[in-house]
């Protein structure tokens, strides 16, 4: 890991065994694999449609389009997702990033709970499809929550923390902060550049996400609020809107790309034995 060996991260990594840690790394593969999947269809659905002369479409357009003949890779999405969800709790829970209990620890493992929970509706989504329910219209739970006393406070905070997770990626973008949890090798080394793009579009996506939730939240109307659907329909209404749809799905590739590499080459912190070097690494020495 490419930590500074005084740091108290660095410090608690030491104090580990990383075989008692290995039984994790299957479940961050899967979770990985499944977040990859999610993201390769409703961007390549996408991009199909556009091609076409349709619309791109959300998580949930394209699970209602799966229906049917598609239900196989529902149930991947499904399983995937649930994969995923239980990944980030257990990384939460067991503390394998090393983050410690400090007040920026706790954050960061909060978040993690917080993107285990969405990953985990979009698995509930992608079942609801399978099933042919659909109780998992976000839309109507807004709506529900706006009627509630202070529920435009709580969607205006949900929004606005949403908001701020698109700083995050954006964070992790631009310092390629990514390349320490990475196996430095031929391959990961050649894909940073797409790595790191598709790392911004998440951060694009979920910044507009976040922006049409606080948005909901101020004008009191649940219909402007929603998902990745939703900031596509954003995107289109704004001049170039069809290029600039296109541009992002293209960039969601690029992050389906992303997350199958951590699926295969991802470093788990506690589980890792200091074998090998990490692409952070890589990069510092080809730089020194």
């Amino acid at each position: 890991m490419a930590l500074d060996g005084t740091s108290d991260r660095a410090k608690r990594l030491r104090q580990v065994n990383p075989d008692d840690h290995r039984w994790a790394v299957p479940f961050m593969r899967a979770g990985y694999a499944g977040r990859a999947l999610v993201y390769l269809v409703v961007s390549g659905f996408s991009l199909w449609s556009i091609a076409q002369g349709g619309q791109a479409e959300g998580t949930k357009g394209v699970t209602e389009q799966l229906t049917g003949s598609g239900w196989p890779v529902l149930v991947l999405i499904a399983l995937g997702m649930a994969a995923y969800a239980v990944w980030r709790l257990i990384d939460s829970i067991a503390d394998l990033e090393a983050y410690g209990t400090n007040a920026k620890g706790l954050i960061a493992r909060t978040g993690m709970i917080v993107t285990g929970l969405v990953h985990l509706g979009i698995g509930f989504l992608a079942l609801s499809a399978l099933i042919g329910s659909s109780s998992g219209d976000s839309g109507g739970l807004v709506a529900s929550l706006m009627q509630m006393p202070g529920g435009r406070w709580i969607i205006g905070i949900a929004g606005a923390l949403t908001a701020c997770a698109s700083i995050y990626y954006f964070r992790k973008g631009l310092k390629e902060d990514y390349r320490g949890n990475l196996k430095a090798n031929a391959f990961t080394a050649r894909a940073n550049i797409v790595l790191k793009c598709g790392v911004l579009a998440q951060g694009a996506v979920v910044g507009i996400i976040g922006g049409l939730i606080v948005y909901a939240a101020l004008q009191a109307d649940s219909s402007q609020a929603g998902g990745m659907g939703q900031a596509f329909e954003w995107l289109r209404g704004q001049t170039f809107g069809r290029v600039l749809v296109a541009v992002l799905c293209v960039g969601l590739v690029g992050f389906a790309f992303f997350c199958a590499v951590n699926a295969v080459y991802r470093i788990v912190p506690k589980a890792y034995d200091g074998a090998g070097e990490t692409l952070a690494a890589k990069f510092k020495s080809a730089i020194n």
